[in-house]
């Protein structure tokens, strides 16, 4: 293949936008807002969990003080009643009042006993709902974090996404002056060799594979054209010569 000496000149040019763009992109992946925000999410997910059991174990202790609560008050309205048809006089019996008396006190003990359950369950409903108080804060101070770093991410995102689309509008008006057979063996080669297509033929070393040619390949370089687009022997890359190539 042959192209004028200018024509393999800008291929440095493309070349070099085409790295830019890659330092980009690397940078655009690499940002450490990513590893953050996923550190983060995850904390965030755990919180929520936590959370989500607190609530489920305030609402089940809510419910569990209702119903003893209730209990307790069916006890006393009973022991009220028999307190009333003890005091009324209308038992005369003394078996019955025996009974009666039994009764009262029995049930003054089982609302004691009961009491004492509503105490307990006041106290885990009371743990149960500063563990919400504290998990939902916890959430709220994570979240903002993660929308924090969402916002230095995105920030950055505009940033680069801006500089990438200037650098590419520069990459097509210098590769738009290139002949496109040249420009397709570039493409080619740069897909195939990890992003380099065309490097410097420096001091006899080849920039991409920086390699020293040999004494040979520096010879059969020197007798070509110089509108002979020559290779590395080594990489198979575009070789551009320049003044200074050491030929």
């Amino acid at each position: 293949m042959n192209a004028a000496p200018a024509d393999q000149i800008r291929l440095l040019d493309v070349q070099a936008l085409d790295v830019r763009l890659q330092q980009l992109a690397h940078k655009r992946r690499s940002l450490p807002e990513h590893a953050e925000i996923e550190s983060l999410t995850k904390d965030l997910t755990q919180l929520r969990d936590l959370l989500v059991a607190a609530q489920t174990e305030e609402s089940d202790t809510a419910r569990e003080q209702t119903k003893a609560e209730q209990d307790v008050d069916q006890v006393r309205q009973r022991a009220v009643r028999d307190q009333q048809r003890l005091d009324s006089g209308a038992i005369t019996s003394p078996k019955d009042l025996e009974n009666l008396q039994r009764e009262i006190a029995s049930l003054a003990k089982r609302q004691g006993d009961l009491e004492d359950v509503v105490l307990e369950v006041m106290e885990r409903r009371e743990s149960a709902q500063e563990r919400v108080t504290e998990l939902t804060e916890r959430v709220g101070s994570v979240q903002s974090r993660i929308d924090d770093a969402t916002g230095r991410r995105d920030a950055a995102f505009e940033s680069l996404d801006g500089e990438a689309a200037t650098v590419t509008k520069e990459r097509e008006v210098v590769a738009g002056a290139i002949p496109a057979d040249l420009l397709k063996l570039y493409d080619k080669l740069r897909e195939q060799q990890g992003g380099i297509g065309a490097a410097k033929l420096y001091q006899r070393t080849c920039q991409g594979c920086r390699q020293e040619l040999s004494i040979t390949d520096i010879n059969d370089i020197r007798a070509a054209a110089p509108d002979t687009v020559v290779r590395c022997e080594n990489c198979r890359r575009i070789l551009v010569r320049t003044a200074e190539s050491g030929l």
